[in-house]
């Protein structure tokens, strides 16, 4: 099966790669873009596990190593089985 995690700053954090984006957005003319904010996304194969041990090792994971708790937020879902 394959699941995806898509990792991204929390709403109260900075994200000056995101402004920088929306303020190269506005220079090309999309002043209608109100803010932009980037993440990361990991695709991951999973093989030899249940659906359902599967969505429990990947909030474990996510929360574990794909993100900082700290400073980020996560969501996940399968995509594939």
């Amino acid at each position: 099966m394959k699941a995806r995690v898509i990792v991204s700053f929390k709403d109260e954090v900075l994200d000056p790669q995101g402004l920088t984006i929306k303020n190269a957005l506005h220079s090309l003319g999309y002043k209608f873009i109100k803010d932009v904010r980037q993440g990361k996304v990991f695709d991951i194969e999973i093989d030899g596990i249940s659906v359902e041990d599967a969505r429990k090792y990947l909030q474990e994971i996510a929360d574990k190593v794909l993100a900082n708790p700290v400073i980020e937020k996560f969501h996940w879902e399968i995509i594939e089985k």
